[in-house]
């Protein structure tokens, strides 16, 4: 079993955004963390997930652990209804960031993934481990340190 535990964050809505995943399987943990100059939280925290699944060298029973009910309810309820529709919400609007849906559900499609969410900013050991990965992206990202992710 691998866990992974993920977070995005975002300076304006949209606005400088970083993303950080915690992996962790048998005692041993890897952080991984990336940054883009315009985006929004969703956006993040969607690539937070993937990133931290495309790490994976092989197929694996993963436990997504998310503050984000946006990541959880889209990949678990929401994404059979938007592909039925033709990638349209309930209201008929065009799916927001489709791509990386896509992406997710490709990631996920490899891997028997369990999601689970976490109450965010509520002293969640981990989730606060990959809050302050995405925001060292970011701040990484505006000092010039760090290369787009």
């Amino acid at each position: 079993m691998v866990e992974i535990f993920t977070d995005g964050a975002c300076r304006g809505n949209p606005g400088p955004g970083g993303w950080g995943a915690l992996l962790r399987t048998r005692g041993h943990e890897k952080h991984l963390l990336g940054a883009e100059p315009l985006t929004t939280n969703n956006r993040m925290e969607l690539t937070a997930a993937i990133r931290g699944l495309q790490a994976l060298r092989q197929p694996c029973a993963v436990c997504i652990v998310t503050d984000s009910t946006y990541l959880r309810d889209g990949i678990t309820r929401w994404l059979p209804g938007w592909k039925r529709k033709g990638w349209r919400t309930a209201s008929g609007q065009p799916v927001k960031n489709r791509d990386l849906w896509e992406s997710l559900e490709d990631a996920v499609r490899e891997h028997d993934v369990t999601w689970e969410w976490v109450k965010g900013h509520a002293g969640h050991p981990e989730n606060e481990l990959a809050d302050r990965l995405a925001n060292e992206a970011i701040d990484s990202l505006l000092s010039g340190k760090t290369k787009l992710a």
